[in-house]
């Protein structure tokens, strides 16, 4: 059972995609008026439906003790109270320090018109805005958590990039994002194929993504590590809400299916906790430690008393352990996350696909000793931190996600 809880005040007001404009701090309009000058009348009257989804918006939903959005409640299973975004913001400093202080990988050439997807504090979108000052940063979320002061070039709006309509023309950004959004959709390669039709021609597209599975080379990781163990209820839990978490490492197969080309991956390790000799490695993993101890909760309520029916109570005591195992240094475990971008072909480019199917394979009477090799490209894979493979590669994950 759940109860409305009304948005901070400090919360603003959002408008929703297809039912309102930019924030209105960003676009001073003077009043309309016909051809002789007289001010016309607006029409002031909403639509019920309009109405109510914008009430929904700042409407959150309460349960064990956190609160959810309100606008398409219950699609999305993790919090959006304080602790949550400010374990949000820190999550952003994270990826800066694992990426090196870098947003992006894509090679941006002054782009106009940049979409982030699932913006959550809406940080990347504002630096993104100081970044690139002559390009209009559009940035949605299905929860108004975004600050107030951003840079005049940032407008954040409620939308769902599940709809199948975002109420904007095709090929229009030159640059979409997304960032951990594991867990957001039904089926992410929905959002691929979405963001290919409204890329412009030459344009990029990127995703940013963990892969749950959490990986160990040396051995250290126990079967029944509570960790591990809690890994797979949750991602079971994710499954069965038809939002599956185990993405990351198909985006570039993804990417490639919806059209994108120069598809390219880099794959970085986080350490679970600072249990790394490597400086660097020993930092990041005690940022990921802090991240896991302080959203641990916020990780399970949704998933496991929704879906699993499980109890506030019985959840608290489980999870008891689980931090615990999180603490442990003596397993050396990590979690691999994938950035896969890729371009869409200028209008007449030949892609790859393309190049393959018009080659004629000419099979002669008899038979030849001469073999026609057709070099393939070079792999576009670079994993940034070197260790071997471990079995969660190879993790068996096709049901609901599409593999």
């Amino acid at each position: 059972m759940s109860e409305e809880d009304p948005a901070p005040a400090s919360a603003g007001t959002l408008p929703v995609r297809n039912f309102s404009t930019p924030m209105a701090h960003n676009s001073a309009q003077s009043s309309p008026t016909s051809g002789n000058g007289t001010p016309i009348d607006a029409d002031t009257s909403h639509s019920a439906s309009s109405l109510a989804v914008e009430s929904s918006v700042y409407n959150f939903a309460k349960e064990n003790g956190r609160t959810y959005h309100g606008y398409r409640a219950g699609t999305y299973h993790f919090p959006n109270d304080p602790s949550e975004t400010d374990r949000l913001d820190f999550q952003y400093e994270i990826l800066k320090y694992c990426f090196l202080d870098r947003n992006y990988f894509a090679p941006l050439d002054k782009p106009q018109r940049i979409l982030d997807i699932g913006t959550g504090t809406g940080q990347w979108a504002v630096e993104m805005g100081d970044d690139f000052p002559d390009a209009e940063i559009q940035a949605t979320d299905l929860s108004p958590i975004q600050p107030l002061s951003v840079p005049e070039n940032v407008h954040f709006f409620i939308d769902d990039a599940s709809d199948e309509d975002w109420a904007l023309p095709p090929a229009h950004f030159d640059y979409i994002h997304t960032r951990m959004l594991l867990g957001c959709f039904t089926d992410f390669r929905d959002i691929i194929r979405k963001g290919f039709h409204y890329t412009k021609p030459g344009g990029y597209m990127e995703s940013q993504d963990l892969f749950s599975t959490p990986y160990c080379d040396d051995g250290t990781m126990p079967s029944d590590w509570p960790f591990l163990e809690w890994t797979k209820y949750s991602d079971d839990a994710a499954m069965e809400a038809d939002r599956p978490m185990r993405i990351a490492n198909k985006f570039k197969r993804w990417y490639k299916a919806a059209g994108f080309v120069d598809v390219q991956e880099k794959v970085f390790k986080v350490p679970i906790n600072a249990w790394p000799r490597d400086r660097h490695l020993k930092t990041l993993g005690m940022m990921s430690e802090e991240n896991w101890l302080s959203g641990l909760s916020a990780f399970s309520m949704g998933h496991f008393s929704r879906i699993l029916n499980w109890s506030k109570p019985q959840i608290e005591v489980y999870l008891v352990n689980v931090r615990k195992a999180l603490q442990d240094k003596h397993v050396h475990a990590y979690h691999k996350v994938f950035v896969v971008w890729g371009r869409r072909p200028l209008d007449g480019e030949q892609t790859p696909q393309e190049a393959a199917s018009s080659i004629e394979t000419v099979v002669p009477e008899a038979a030849s000793s001469t073999e026609t090799v057709v070099p393939g490209a070079a792999s576009s894979t670079e994993t940034l931190v070197p260790g071997p493979s471990s079995a969660a590669d190879t993790e068996n994950t096709s049901t609901a996600d599409g593999s």
